[in-house]
């Protein structure tokens, strides 16, 4: 089978169109999946990087809780029966505390 499409392609000489053809579907490839994730990631990171002392953060866990402090890689997080250190990348950029709880109480 792959020598029968080797024969086609250096007999046809459809180079240029093949070429074409396949950089048309990295473009598409580029447009609908590796540029939204690319974007989420640094919206992510700027979220991550902005989480202070005092902001209500949920964890990719689930767990709600309010920032007590921030270093580089780790935050501490008061829950409702004590503290957790969590490291950054494990805070959901998703998840904000504050509209789920006003949500919960309207109920």
């Amino acid at each position: 089978m792959i020598s029968h499409l080797l024969l086609q392609s250096a007999a046809g000489g459809g180079g240029v169109s093949t070429l074409l053809m396949l950089a048309g579907m990295f473009a598409i490839m580029y447009l609908f999946m590796i540029r939204p994730q690319m974007k989420r990631q640094k919206e992510a990171k700027a979220y991550r990087d902005a989480v202070k002392k005092g902001d209500h953060v949920v964890t990719i866990g689930g767990l709600h809780g309010k920032v007590i402090s921030v270093s580089d890689k780790t935050v501490v997080v008061e829950l409702e029966s004590g503290k957790a250190r969590v490291d950054k990348s494990a805070l959901s950029p998703t998840g904000s505390a504050e509209s789920q709880e006003l949500e919960a109480k309207a109920q």
